[in-house]
């Protein structure tokens, strides 16, 4: 009988500083490993981190509890949100329903981040793991209050697994709003965050470091649930839904200017992460070096 269970290979945490950049996650789905496994490994390449466990304890709240949300690299006080009557443990960054969230910073057009957001990339993850049980409920807990209550940090790409299935979702705030000549925001313009999520299928080896991964992604069609907008968000536990993504993600990036082609042509990476010398030389690199050693290529180096 394969062991089905997820297992975290190696975690250095993200600690209280902006080097927290380097970071890199190596993803293996159960149909790559060779017992069925799910693995995500999480590192933070810096000499100034140091590596913590952390730990959630799984609690019961009156109604009406407020959640004190402290921006996780600064410790800046950001706000509060409600908090549910009932959260999960947490040992590190895996819950005790074995769904897992690592993340890896690639910040993107530094005009996007939203001062005004609530929700960092640290907390998010936390609460993400206090409330799901599994990797899709984990995506709609994310979209969800970084949509509702904006999104403080620069873009992040975030690694999303359960027991049986893996996500990678990529993420950006809003920035400032966009106004009219009235000094008022204009019509398609809300608060919050743009973002798209997608699950890898399960003979996948995915990695990602610092930039951006996904580009073009499929769009919502007329009795079709391979993709879904987040106006949806309630359709992602079908089995089909491949992926889900902000209803404005295409059309804010008309707003803001950096998009003017076809829907389906868009790309979230060359969007909002356009590529650059950093991004090509020291992110992906290492994610080609976690790919040839995959392969095998780079075995004997």
């Amino acid at each position: 009988m394969k062991k089905v269970a997820v297992t975290l290979i190696a975690l250095l945490f993200m600690g209280k500083s902006l080097d927290s950049k380097a970071c890199t996650n190596l993803i293996i789905t159960k149909g790559a490993s060779a017992d069925g496994s799910v693995m995500v490994s999480y590192s933070a390449d810096s000499h100034t981190l140091y590596g913590e466990l952390y730990h959630f304890q799984a609690a019961k709240y009156q109604p009406g509890v407020m959640r004190k949300i402290i921006d996780w690299d600064s410790g800046r006080p950001l706000g509060s949100i409600p908090e549910l009557t009932e959260t999960y443990n947490v040992v590190g960054n895996m819950n005790e329903h074995q769904v897992i969230i690592g993340e890896t910073t690639f910040g993107g057009r530094p005009e996007l981040v939203d001062t005004t957001g609530i929700i960092d990339y640290g907390s998010l993850i936390y609460i993400a793991l206090q409330r799901s049980k599994t990797a899709r409920e984990a995506v709609q807990v994310m979209s969800s209050l970084a949509e509702k209550y904006g999104f403080y940090s620069g873009g992040e790409t975030f690694s999303i697994a359960d027991k049986n299935e893996v996500w990678i979702m990529e993420i950006v705030g809003k920035g400032a709003p966009i106004l009219d000549g009235n000094g008022k925001p204009v019509k398609g313009w809300t608060k919050g965050a743009v973002w798209v999520a997608l699950r890898i299928p399960d003979d996948y080896i995915p990695a990602h470091a610092n930039h951006a991964r996904i580009t073009q992604f499929p769009l919502e069609k007329r009795n079709s649930f391979s993709g879904i907008s987040s106006k949806n968000l309630n359709q992602i536990f079908r089995p089909e839904v491949e992926c889900v993504y902000a209803h404005d993600v295409v059309s804010l990036a008309r707003l803001k200017g950096y998009f003017a082609g076809k829907d389906e042509d868009f790309s979230f990476s060359d969007t909002y992460a356009p590529l650059d010398f950093s991004a090509a030389r020291f992110c992906e690199a290492r994610v080609w070096s976690v790919f040839r050693k995959a392969t095998g290529t780079g075995m004997d180096e």
